[in-house]
């Protein structure tokens, strides 16, 4: 058929036009952009320009004042070799501009710049040999339990809070001392401790009957019950009722302590674990009486892999590991309900790596311990829980154990920055402030209230998901940490922290561990409540 027949004007097919010219004239461009960059790093400048090789003193400047990752730095370093080549800058002549960015950035914490050269360069080994990594260490650690910026922690029956200038404020329960204040008063409101005036405390611990604060020197202060386990595990305790230092310590540099139940456990600078007490059995891979107050390193696999952050529960302990390859959870201990994540219920003696992890592709970078559950976040904002599931405290929609991590389905598409667990209960923070909590409902502690008709409060039974707690959405402040009561024999209490350096209280409050009175026979308070302290 032809195109008359058709009806249709047979045209044809439009060529594309090429402008030999044009094409070369951008090419031109291109190698001109790219003589010109070359310039800017190596030389060679024309009127006008200024070669980054000419002032690498202000490149410097700029690298370490804006704070850059680890992996920013390296970035540059793979991006363009000005970065990378030795910046001949001494003492070092052959560290590379980003190698000295990431130096000067590590001398700015406390627990680095106090270091002697030799120190520093073992450590440097001990991350993995560059100064970019030993920068990724520190600031895993720093991320992890917010060292050296403001925290509450809500103990078994007693509180403890720490500003950002390093004074630290106690109140509630002091049965056995453990509010430092010099007697055994409880304390209804946030009270200063004034005993150690003149020591910036940049971390803190509570367990039962017992306070532990670090400095910002390593050194740990203890007070309360004199012992670094249960005393009905490890016999009857004196008790201590204002700071003192913890001798058997001295020399090592502390950066974090945890309290469990039959153990305490404390994390140097370098990544290294020491434990005390629970060392009868072989739990922590070392046998010693358990009122033992001589710190015992943690032996097998983590003797040379750094570790950022620990965390205790009743009767095990979860270590988060920061090397070149990569975060890892390791847990040792007790096995009951499958907590220890390795797919069974037995105990293990010497820490052992959580190899699920890699099966879910998810990189780890906070961890939990409750009692009987744990608790990781993933770079990528998911959530896994594992162990004992009563009450919901794992998130799952029942109240089944899990002897492997497993992804809490019910917040995809929040992505968590933070989590926190107690005595089954779990509470995760969200990058956008928001809260979700679930577990056990038998308390006020998590925050979930219904209202009847007559007016009256009612908890809520078991969270088997997670829920929104909107009495803290109400309060239109970004949450940036939550700590709960990890203790089977105290009631819980809850703290929420803002962005705004403001402080929410809820749970239970009969000793004053929410900073507050209670009125008309109160014994908790559902919805939470400000505390009056600055933590500025």
């Amino acid at each position: 058929m032809d195109g008359a027949a058709s009806g249709a004007l047979w045209q044809a097919p439009a060529l594309p036009c090429c402008n030999v010219t044009e094409q070369l004239h951008a090419s031109t461009l291109q190698l001109q952009n790219l003589h010109r960059q070359q310039r800017l790093c190596y030389g060679d400048s024309v009127h006008g320009e200024f070669p980054l090789s000419r002032i690498p003193s202000i490149v410097l400047y700029v690298l370490s004042e804006c704070c850059l990752d680890p992996q920013d730095l390296a970035r540059l370093e793979a991006t363009c070799s000005f970065f990378k080549r030795p910046a001949n800058f001494s003492p070092d002549v052959s560290l590379s501009l980003s190698e000295l960015a990431a130096l000067g950035m590590c001398q700015r914490r406390a627990g680095f710049s106090s270091m002697s050269t030799e120190d520093r360069e073992t450590f440097k080994k001990r991350c993995g040999g560059s100064w970019k990594l030993v920068l990724r260490f520190l600031k895993a650690g720093e991320f992890c339990y917010r060292r050296e910026k403001c925290q509450a922690i809500a103990g078994p029956g007693h509180s403890v809070v720490v500003t950002n200038s390093g004074d630290v404020y106690t109140f509630g329960s002091s049965s056995s001392g453990q509010l430092g204040h010099g007697t055994l008063e409880d304390e209804w409101h946030p009270r200063l401790l004034k005993s150690i005036h003149g020591v910036r405390i940049i971390h803190a611990t509570a367990g039962v009957g017992r306070t532990m604060l670090v400095s910002d020197l390593g050194q740990v202060y203890a007070f309360g019950k004199d012992s670094f386990s249960d005393p009905e595990y490890g016999g009857s305790a004196k008790s201590v009722n204002s700071p003192r230092l913890v001798d058997s310590l001295c020399g090592i540099f502390i950066v974090q302590a945890v309290i469990g139940h039959f153990f305490t456990a404390v994390l140097s600078r370098e990544g290294r674990i020491y434990t005390f007490s629970w060392g009868s059995d072989a739990k922590l891979g070392h046998q010693t009486e358990s009122r033992d107050k001589t710190p015992q390193l943690m032996k097998g696999a983590l003797e040379h892999v750094p570790v950022v952050q620990i965390a205790a529960g009743f009767c095990y302990l979860l270590a988060l590991t920061c090397q070149p390859s990569g975060m890892s959870v390791y847990s040792v201990g007790c096995g009951l309900g499958g907590k220890l994540g390795h797919g069974t219920r037995t105990d293990e003696c010497y820490p052992r790596v959580i190899e699920h992890f890699q099966l879910l592709n998810l990189q780890p970078v906070v961890i939990a311990a409750g009692a009987w559950h744990a608790a990781v976040v993933g770079l990528d904002g998911r959530v896994c829980t594992w162990g004992w599931g009563r009450y919901g405290c794992l998130g799952h929609g029942n109240e089944e154990c899990e002897v492997l991590p497993k992804v809490v389905e019910a917040l995809q598409g929040v992505k968590v920055v933070h989590v926190a667990t107690g005595d089954y209960t779990t509470f995760v923070v969200s990058d956008s402030g928001d809260v979700y909590s679930f577990g056990c409902g038998d308390s006020s502690s998590l925050g979930h209230l219904s209202t009847s008709m007559g007016g009256q409060a009612h908890r809520q039974g078991s969270v088997l998901h997670p829920e929104l707690v909107v009495s803290l959405k109400q309060r239109q402040e970004r949450v940036v940490q939550i700590s709960l009561t990890n203790s089977v024999t105290w009631n819980a209490h809850t703290f929420a922290l803002t962005d705004l350096g403001r402080l929410y209280a809820f749970g239970a409050g009969d000793k004053g561990q929410l900073g507050t009175e209670l009125v008309d026979n109160e014994s908790e308070r559902g919805n939470p409540e400000l505390v009056d302290i600055d933590l500025s």
